[in-house]
């Protein structure tokens, strides 16, 4: 099995800090893409719930596409929020993505080592 390794050199995270990890890595068929924040160019953008849940998703759509998967290939999604309050927010942006394709979900509340609102991560599937 060959597994392929998507912005394997790591990226940038707040600071300049060099994040010793990749964006994503595929195995037979699945993609693995790590956690996304509300981040551009290594800064968190500042919002509420809405703007940072719609950022973080786009960063896992953007990773997602690099590696050749859509929206209908997400199998499950961890999120993370640090503060229940923002759940029903949330749902309502995570719904306009996966409406048409739910995948399988956890929620949970915790603190991010960023200072943000939201992460997001998602494992894809693609037969072939």
């Amino acid at each position: 099995m060959t597994i392929r390794r998507f912005g394997a050199e790591g990226g940038t995270g707040t600071g300049g800090q060099h994040l010793p990890f990749a964006r994503a890595v595929e195995a037979g068929g699945w993609l693995r893409v790590s956690g996304q924040t509300p981040m551009r160019d290594g800064e968190v953008v500042e919002g509420g719930i809405v703007e940072q849940t719609t950022i973080a998703l786009d960063n896992c759509v953007a990773i997602m596409r690099e590696a050749g998967y859509e929206l209908e290939h997400v199998t499950h999604v961890s999120v993370i929020l640090t503060d229940a309050r923002y759940f029903q927010s949330f749902n309502k942006v995570f719904a306009q993505y996966f409406g048409a394709h739910p995948p399988a979900r956890i929620c949970m509340v915790a603190d991010l080592v960023v200072d943000c609102k939201v992460e997001v991560d998602v494992t894809c599937y693609k037969g072939d």
